[in-house]
This record gives structure tokens, sequence and C-alpha cells, in this order.
């Protein structure tokens, strides 16, 4: 008789409201995106300088443990993603076990990177071993996560809002993760070089007073801190958001078939593919244009967080235009609103308040690529759903394989860069004329071709907005029939079990 009444007030609510999330349902699930950006971060901006300096490591070795780490990283995505979609629902979802139990594990070999080892031997395999474990954790924690987003609500519109929160969140995390490590190891001086002999003979001179031990405690604070932040993300986005249940999974071999039959979900990704190299591109080699091109070098750390705000405070912005004017027109405007400001930065002689609003620019067009590949990917699955009624447990893969190839974009980014610089022969203290010509066209030209190519492959993208309120439609009558049979069938059992 309970389930018949409940069934009963389900029917009696009004459908749009019956998959809505509260204000504090977004919130909490945007939190859970935190973490993966905060170490990030902290990792990208700070992790090569430690191993240099800090953990005063050859540059080769850390140069091969950023390297394998990064491989390691891409290739455990759609593993993980393979086995998330191979797990059994629990009590707590299925999701929701990977990111529990590898939150731990996540915190603690984090923190152990930033740990220097009291032994010089095996310094090496140390950080590569930590740095992969650590990567794997994430890996764990980021996968379920992303694609958590299609089992918090089968509301198109809701999806798209709890999205848009959860970018915010994450720039935010980037800013945040930035400004911790920064602001705490930046409370000590550079951190000198220790003696060559015991009795102090051939010691480089300590002008600032601070020790190596000073900058190794820095270090260890800031990693510290942000394993804090980790874990209260975790709890926060698993105390406060419910995953609704799914069918089984599929076997390797049908979710690879999916992947590739699925033509929307094949020029999504390569389309972003294109884009998210040209911003990548963009972002890495900024910093060193805006220090040695153009000769910023005292400004170019708030130029980098001017990027990082402009892009927090514009995702709102975009989310409303996406909703008014669809999202193939806000990914046109919205990617392609940096070119100009890309041509214009590298056409003129350094101007600092340019620089800045160039800056700007690129914060308004980064918010807008971040947004989009994760409020689009919903529609791709969704679209799915409605041509394979039958096939249940493919969204973990769908987020697993973009997020592998994202990645990859990520390490073919670097690749570019430090081979393009390598022949230039670069260094802070040398700075041939063909350094700087290598830094506008990595800033500037190739990005643009990038940006470009990746426009004309989702041109052919073909969820626009009309087939996807005709998908929402489908799907809504998918799942009110599927409410209606389990509804006729708990009926049936209590009645039976009555008789």
């Amino acid at each position: 008789f309970k389930s018949v009444l409940n069934y009963c007030f389900f029917l009696l609510q009004p459908k749009e409201r019956r998959n809505r999330l509260s204000v504090w349902n977004k919130l909490f699930y945007a939190f859970g995106g935190a973490p993966y950006q905060i170490t990030g971060s902290a990792l990208g901006f700070f992790l090569q300088i430690y191993l240099l300096d800090v953990a005063q490591l050859d540059p080769s070795y850390a140069s091969l443990i950023l390297f394998v780490g990064r491989a390691w990283d891409a290739v455990t995505d759609p593993t993980v993603g393979f086995l998330v979609s191979r797990s059994k629902w629990t009590r707590i979802g299925r999701m929701m076990p990977w990111i529990l139990f590898s939150t731990p594990f996540a915190v603690l070999t984090y923190f152990l990177i930033w740990y220097v080892p009291p032994f010089e031997e095996g310094k090496v395999l140390w950080y590569l071993v930590f740095y992969c474990l650590f990567q794997s954790m994430q890996t764990c924690f980021h996968v379920p996560y992303s694609a958590l987003t299609m089992f918090i609500t089968s509301d198109q519109k809701e999806r798209d809002s709890a999205t848009a929160y959860r970018m915010m969140v994450e720039v935010m995390g980037t800013v945040l993760g930035t400004a911790i490590q920064g602001q705490i190891v930046g409370g000590v001086s550079s951190c000198p070089t220790e003696p060559d002999t015991a009795d102090g003979s051939n010691a480089t001179t300590n002008t600032t007073g601070v020790s190596l031990e000073d900058t190794k405690r820095a270090y260890v604070v800031a990693s510290g801190v942000i394993c804090i932040i980790y874990i209260l993300c975790a709890a926060i986005l698993f105390y406060g958001v419910k995953e609704q249940k799914e069918s089984d999974p599929l076997t390797f071999r049908q979710g690879l078939l999916v992947l590739v039959s699925h033509g929307p979900y094949v020029k999504l990704v390569v389309g972003f593919l294109f884009t998210s190299l040209a911003f990548m591109l963009l972002e890495g080699n900024f910093a060193l244009f805006i220090t040695y091109a153009l000769g910023h070098r005292k400004d170019f750390q708030n130029i980098l967080l001017v990027i990082m705000l402009s892009g927090t405070l514009t995702i709102p912005w975009w989310q409303w235009f996406l909703t008014q004017f669809g999202k193939k027109k806000a990914t046109y405007y919205g990617v392609s609103w940096a070119v100009p400001f890309m041509i214009l930065i590298v056409s003129i002689e350094s101007n600092l308040i340019l620089s800045y609003l160039v800056s700007v620019a690129a914060g308004v067009s980064v918010a807008a690529a971040f947004l989009m590949p994760w409020s689009m990917l919903p529609d791709v699955v969704d679209d799915f759903k409605v041509q394979n009624p039958k096939i249940h447990g493919h969204e973990a893969l769908f987020y697993s394989f973009y997020v592998f190839f994202i990645k990859f974009a990520s390490g073919l980014s670097l690749g570019i860069s430090t081979l393009s610089l390598n022949r230039t022969h670069f260094s802070p203290r040398l700075f041939p004329e063909a350094v700087s010509l290598t830094l506008k066209v990595l800033v500037s030209p190739v990005p643009i071709v990038l940006i470009i190519m990746g426009l004309l492959v989702l041109r052919t993208y073909p969820i626009d907005e009309e087939r996807r309120k005709r998908n929402r439609k489908l799907l809504q009558e998918m799942i009110d029939s599927e409410s209606e049979t389990s509804s006729e069938s708990e009926s049936s059992d209590l009645g039976s079990s009555r008789i």
C-alpha cells in the first residue's frame, strides 16, 4: 500500500519537479570537483621546481618522473573507467565507493610527494612511485565523479546547471591550489644550496637567511593544508549527493564498440581535443611569453591570476548564454572569443595594460572551453540512451575516455612546447631572438589553427537544441514507463504476500 501511495504521489508531481536538484545539491556535487583541480594546479606549477631545487634531483630524472607520471595517468583513465562501469550497485551507489575508498590513499600519496626522504639512493624511485600512485588514486576519484553527473538526476537542465556549479568550483579550485602553494612556499625565500663540504667550504652564500629545511617544511605544510581540503570536499560530496540506481554494466568489448560506433561522441571528443590542445599550448607558454618575450617578469603571477579569476567570474554568464542560445553557439562564440586577442598580443610591442586585457579575454574563452565539453557530454550519453534503450552501464566509459584524450592533449602540448624550445636552446640567462619568435608562434598562430580545426569538426556535431529537446522528451517517457512498471510489480508482490 505504501508503494502504491508513493507512486501516486510521484505521478501527481509536475514532471519538471520530479528530478529537480536544490541549490545545496548542486553545491555539494560541485565541491567534489575541487580536489582534482587544487592538487592538479599545485603539481602543475610547483612540482618541477620542487624536484629540482628542494629534492635536488638531476634535471633528467625530474623530467623522467614528470613524463612517466603523465603517461601512467593517461593509461589509468580508460582502465578505471572500465572497472567502474563493471562495478556492482551497493547501498551507497556504484560511483560513491570508488570516491570514498580512493580518498585516503590519494591524500597519503599526495602528501608523500612533497616529503623529502632522508636518503639519497632511491630518491628518484620514491617520487616516481608516489607520483604514479597518486595519479592512480586521483583517477579512481575523478573518473567516477565525472560520470556521477549522469546519476544525480535524469533532467537535462538540472544536469547542465549542476555542471555549471561544478565548473565554477573547479576554476576556483585551480586558483585556490595555486594560491595556497604559492603563498605558503612563497613565505620563504628561494631555497639555497646546501654546502658541498662538511665545513661549509665552496658553499653557496645564503643571503636570505632561509635554510633548505625551511623550504622543505613549507612544502610539507602546504601539502598538508591541501590534503585537509581534499578530505573535506570528498566528505561534502559523499554526504550531500545521492546517486540514482542504474542497470547492469557492459563488458569491455561492448563498451569499446559503444564509444567507437556513436558518431556524436567521436565528433565531440575530436573537436574538443583540438580546442583543448590550443588552450593548453596558450596556457603552458603564456607565462614564459609574458616573462621573457614581453619582459613582464614581476607581473606574470598576477597575469595568470587574472586569467583564472576572469574564467571563474564568466562561467555563470556562459551558462546563461548556452541556455538562451544553445550549446553549439556558445561553443563557437566562447572558444573563438580569444582569437583576436591572440593576434593582438603578438602584433604590437610590449604593453603591460594590453597584457592584462588579453588575460581577461583569455579567461573568458578558457571558461567557455572548460564548461562546454562537460555540459555537452551528458547530451551525448542521453542521445545514446535514446538510440540504445536496452544498453546500460556505459556512462563511466564515455567520461573516462574523454578524460584520457584530454590528458593526451596535455601531454602532447608539453611535448610540443619542450621540443620547440629545446631547438632554440632556451635558457633563462641566454635569450636569443629565436626563443621570442618560438614563444609567439606557440601562443598565437598554432593555437588559432587548432581552434579553427576544432570548430570545423564541432560544426558537424549533430546534437542541436531541437534534438536535445526531443531526446529529453523521449527519455522522460522512458523513465515514466519504467517507474510505472516498477510500481505495478511492487503492488503485485504486495498483493501476493497478503494472499
